[in-house]
């Protein structure tokens, strides 16, 4: 029997059409209208092979493939029998093609000298050469195809450059996010097996040294107390000159550089070799490393960009995701979707508010950004901090707006479009996932229609669909489960080293005729126009009295109050509902808690959504938890509404254990 529909209670009539692109300055929109991305998309998923044999054919092969899918669910082979290099495709193509005098990576380190940044521009034949230096130093040391290196570094050029030597020479990357615990390293390295560990002396955050070879010795350290230590050595970049220790395993990035000679000729690589490994944690177990291969995730992830973000070369555009390398938006829109696309990409080494709340808006301003793609937590930051912040700096430059990381409140998305994008850039709420790749559900920017809230229509290649327990795809605006039921090019190929969790994980809820389809974890629908909105995890629905409610539209409904600057919902044992609705709510600056504000956000969300959404508990935090990347970490906010004493669920990617201690002492 299928379960309940998840109950849409939340609605946004506000459409925002699409602008000219001479009003915000761009030279055209690659796709110009909806009944073009219509055709498009249409062609796509009638005739996925022909579309992406099209689109493939943009990019370098040492052999062309024999058949473009392969599909046997839930195993996807894309470009069967071809060659490629992803690195060669980012970098040594440009250079080929007469570019490489072109910037490829902008990069604007954190600290701040007399007002002005440290600030380093890569070209293309620049970022060869390093990257043929460092793929020298590799395999000097041992490291040869197949072998997965680990990478634990801030975010500076020689992240991006470790990452593509590894792809250049076929040895898998782990990037680990430079803000985990030396646990969290040790349990990466040893699932991965990594001989070779890529790091830093330090990354500076918030004026703060954040001791990365440190945590690494750490690291090392578990792992021999455990006896399951692989690494034979560990390369460290100088980049904070922090006191550090120097073992046996340790190399110095500088000095191997120094003798590495550029010369390093790109590795043929099959189209379905692994290109990386990426790291999720979830609420049990160990973390899950994601498998992505070459051929399927370059074309996917390189096509996604050129349409999300509009990019055209040589038309003056700087693109900019201020996401971190160690997350998937970092591998996918900072890298490997960037690079292929010949527009310049900047990194950026540090914190938002370092050191004042307007350093986005200065950088900006500086470097002449015309893509700029962040997190909804980040944008709500931005209102809290002040609208005088972006009003102090020019973003005329600006074209297109992008968020990423979890769906975004209506409000933020005014917000950001009226006060970063002057009221006329359009916004891309992307909707994907580490194990999809790259988007699979956006607007794109000249095309679509856009509800604030909505990430709107399906990427081309992607046949998203909203269905019950039982794959009956439900009608307009009924609530029920995402999947994908149609294999894309950027799809994970499995969980690394364990093949029955790849299958329990993705493609064991949901059968259509028989065959499993992709099963995303969130709860969504789609209204009358076609739009999809996400609701939540499934694991975040919330049964109150027989009603299954998705914790987003909660959310949106409490921060769309004057008081609140955020809030996160999770549900919370309840003996009369079952469970019960808890809130944990920071306020705009200058607005007071107390029993008489929660009374009045229990009343706003009853006339916004219904009664049956009034929550149970009501909890003012100056701070939610969140990981470095901002995703709120439901469900430790899960464990403390239940009043657990212990949280015994895996915290390390959690920024500040502080919040958490916090929000545990105090009581509803």
């Amino acid at each position: 029997m299928s379960q309940p529909s998840i109950e849409s209670t939340l609605h946004e009539d506000r459409v925002f059409q699409p602008p000219a692109p001479s009003d915000v300055g761009a030279s055209d929109w690659l796709v110009g209208s909806l009944a073009e991305y219509e055709t498009m998309h249409k062609r796509s998923i009638e005739d996925p092979e022909g579309f992406f044999a099209e689109v493939a054919a943009g990019f370098h092969w040492y052999k062309a493939w024999d058949s473009v899918l392969e599909w046997d669910a839930p195993d996807a082979k894309w470009f069967v029998g071809g060659q490629t290099n992803a690195c060669y495709n980012c970098v040594d193509r440009q250079v080929d093609d007469g570019f490489g005098d072109r910037p490829a990576i902008i990069w604007e380190g954190e600290p701040i000298e007399n007002g002005v940044p440290e600030t380093r521009t890569l070209t293309y034949a620049d970022l060869q050469a390093e990257v043929g230096k460092f793929a020298n130093v590799l395999k000097s040391h041992g490291v040869t195809k197949g072998d997965v290196v680990t990478i634990y570094m801030g975010m500076v050029p020689e992240l991006a450059v470790a990452m593509l030597a590894c792809a250049r020479i076929g040895a898998p990357h782990s990037v680990i996010f430079g803000g985990f615990s030396s646990q969290a390293i040790a349990d990466r390295v040893c699932d991965a097996k990594s001989k070779v560990i890529v790091t830093c002396d330090g990354a500076w955050r918030r004026g703060k040294v954040v001791p990365l070879k440190e945590n690494v010795d750490n690291a090392i350290k578990m792992m021999g107390d455990q006896g399951e230590q692989p690494v034979e050595h560990v390369f460290c970049v100088g980049r904070c000159h922090n006191d550090i220790a120097w073992g046996a395993l340790d190399r110095c990035y500088n000095e191997e550089m120094s003798k590495a000679s550029p010369e390093y000729a790109c590795e043929p690589m099959d189209s379905e070799d692994m290109l990386f490994l990426l790291y999720t944690s979830g609420s049990t177990g160990k973390p899950k490393g994601i498998v992505h291969t070459t051929g399927g995730y370059m074309v996917h992830t390189a096509m996604t960009a050129r349409y999300t973000f509009n990019l055209i070369p040589d038309s003056g555009q700087v693109y900019w995701c201020t996401a971190d390398c160690g997350w998937i938006t970092g591998h996918s829109y900072i890298i490997y979707g960037i690079l292929p696309n010949r527009v310049p990409t900047l990194m950026y080494e540090g914190g938002p508010d370092y050191p004042t709340a307007a350093r986005f808006w200065q950088i900006v301003e500086r470097h002449r950004v015309t893509q700029f793609y962040t997190a909804p937590t980040a944008i709500r930051a931005f209102m809290k901090w002040g609208d005088e912040h972006p009003a102090s700096a020019d973003l005329s430059s600006l074209q297109v707006l992008g968020t990423v990381g979890e769906p975004i409140n209506p409000e933020a998305w005014v917000w950001y479009r009226e006060h970063i994008g002057r009221g006329v850039c359009p916004i891309v709420d992307t909707y994907w996932q580490t194990e999809t790749g790259g988007h699979v559900i956006t607007p794109l920017p000249g095309a679509t229609p856009c509800k604030p809230g909505s990430c709107t229509r399906p990427m081309f290649g992607v046949d998203a669909a909203i269905v019950d327990a039982d794959g009956a795809e439900q009608p307009a605006d009924a609530g029920g489960l995402m999947v994908i039921r149609k294999p894309w090019p950027g799809m994970l190929r499995g969980v690394f080293g364990d093949r029955q969790r790849f299958i329990d994980t993705y493609w064991s809820t949901v059968r259509i005729d028989g065959e499993p389809v992709y099963t995303a974890g969130d709860g969504a629908r789609r209204d009358a126009d076609g739009n999809f909105w996400i609701m939540g995890r499934i694991d975040d629905v919330i049964n109150v009295s027989g009603h299954r409610l998705g914790t987003m539209e909660v959310e949106s409904s409490l921060v769309a109050h004057e008081a609140v600057n955020e809030a996160a919902v999770v549900g919370v044992p309840h003996e009369i509902k079952g469970t019960g609705i808890a809130a944990f709510v920071s306020l705009v600056p200058g607005k007071a808690a107390g029993d008489e504000l929660k009374d009045a956000l229990r009343a706003h969300v009853s006339s916004e959504i219904g009664p049956i959404a009034k929550p149970d508990q009501i909890r003012f935090t100056a701070a939610l938890p969140k990981t470095r990347s901002g995703k709120i970490m439901r469900r430790l906010l899960r464990s403390i509404a239940a009043g657990e004493t212990e949280i015994s669920q895996d915290m390390s990617t959690l920024e500040d254990f502080s919040v958490v201690a916090k929000l545990a002492e105090d009581k509803e």
